[in-house]
């Protein structure tokens, strides 16, 4: 293909945006993915580091008050919840702009979603940086003495050295994950910050938060499966076979645990018991 084609090429896969912040602009994406590339290591201390003051901190809680935290914890869901939001309108429109000019192929096999698109570029790599500080969630989790089940920290942990390596790669379909994880991130957090306000919120918000979480891991593995049976056809693709197989362990077993977590929080005979004793909570916090 010559320059001059290219060039049109990229043009073609651009929206052009009403407006644009400043970072937006100044966005080269070949310099953050260098960068990316060449730590690619660090994303393995940050678990690591999370891992030992995770449990290390149950450890010190142990014959500990629990600690309250309150207006900490809004102000952190809320700041959860602003990110997610501003994400979730600032790579959407990307999004349905390509299904509705290019189709869904494109969306999945075509990472122009970072190449060509500077506020979408952005905002996916702010998405993976975002799930290092997003580890304090389980932080407050410890110093409040709350139940930390095996969902929380295992989906945490390997969110984070997955999300790391597919934007090192330019997975393309990374433009579905994307925009999944900010839509349902912004309601999570908008629910999380008003609950942690005080506010007393119907069941079904919770129940409907963790069915859209579900419904992102059937989504998720169903990519990856389409992917691969077009690799499997000749179809040209940017993703890895390594990254097909480990996107779809990991969303499949996302769909496994989430799964149990819905039937446990919300149909088990033992949770019903709690629940009529006026000993329950109607959610646990999982991300």
């Amino acid at each position: 293909m010559s320059g001059n084609n290219s060039t049109m090429e990229s043009m073609s896969f651009t929206l052009n945006h009403s407006f644009y912040f400043h970072f937006e602009k100044e966005f080269e994406h070949l310099d953050y993915r260098r960068w990316m590339v060449e730590h690619w290591t660090v994303c393995f201390y940050y678990v690591a580091a999370y891992m030992l003051i995770v449990f290390g901190g149950q450890q010190f809680m142990q014959n500990r008050p629990r600690f309250e935290l309150r207006k900490a914890l809004v102000t952190w869901n809320v700041i959860l919840s602003v990110f997610s939001i501003i994400g979730t309108l600032r790579t959407l429109p990307e999004m349905i702009y390509v299904l509705r000019n290019f189709g869904l192929y494109h969306s999945v096999c075509i990472p122009s979603f970072i190449e060509h698109n500077r506020v979408s570029g952005f905002w996916t790599w702010a998405f993976v940086i975002s799930k290092v500080p997003e580890l304090v969630d389980t932080i407050f989790i410890v110093l409040r003495k709350q139940p930390l089940i095996f969902l929380h920290w295992y989906h945490h942990a390997t969110v984070l050295v997955y999300s790391w390596y597919a934007f090192a790669e330019y997975t393309a379909p990374a433009r579905w994950f994307v925009v999944m994880n900010f839509i349902v991130h912004a309601f999570m957090y908008t629910y999380y910050a008003l609950r942690a306000s005080g506010f007393r919120l119907p069941k079904f918000i919770s129940m409907v938060i963790t069915a859209a979480q579900l419904i992102q891991m059937v989504v998720g593995c169903s990519v990856n499966l389409w992917a691969y049976q077009l690799k499997e056809d000749g179809e040209q693709c940017h993703v890895s076979d390594q990254n097909i197989k480990l996107s779809l362990l990991m969303y499949f077993s996302y769909f496994i645990l989430f799964s149990n977590f819905f039937y446990r929080a919300y149909f088990s005979k033992s949770k019903r018991d709690t629940q009529a004793n006026g000993k329950g909570n109607d959610t646990k916090k999982v991300q």
